[in-house]
């Protein structure tokens, strides 16, 4: 299971989603519809430079896509991608989510072993 789930997820993709500024910035351009690094670096405590950077790991992992607008890029969420990552994170929670459920069956059953132990010798 462990390598099944492993194919199913790209850690590239989910290493750009961890960053807390460019979630924040996919969040704005769900919202906004697009936005360029200048409209984005106006709502964000990071300069328009680091905005820029953090638009080209989104871009290279296919978040967003970006279209020549001038002299700027106008920058747009990429919905099938947005969509293949909420799929991974289904996955991934519903992975852990039966990992849970074994672990508390298994630790029901060693408390119930200890429950027969203590009032068998009792």
């Amino acid at each position: 299971m462990t390598s099944a789930l492993a194919e199913r997820v790209d850690d590239d993709l989910w290493s750009a989603i961890g960053d807390p500024t460019r979630r924040r910035m996919l969040d704005l351009l769900l919202v906004d519809g697009e936005g360029t690094a200048t409209t984005l670096g106006q709502q964000l405590p990071v300069t328009r430079q680091a905005v820029a950077k953090h638009l080209g790991v989104l871009e290279r992992v296919g978040l967003v896509r970006a279209q020549p607008a001038g002299r700027e890029k106008r920058y747009r969420v990429d919905d099938a991608q947005l969509a293949r990552a909420v799929a991974q994170l289904a996955s991934v929670g519903s992975a852990w989510d039966a990992r849970l459920r074994r672990i508390k069956r298994i630790a029901e059953a060693i408390q119930r072993t200890s429950d027969t132990r203590e009032h068998g010798n009792g």
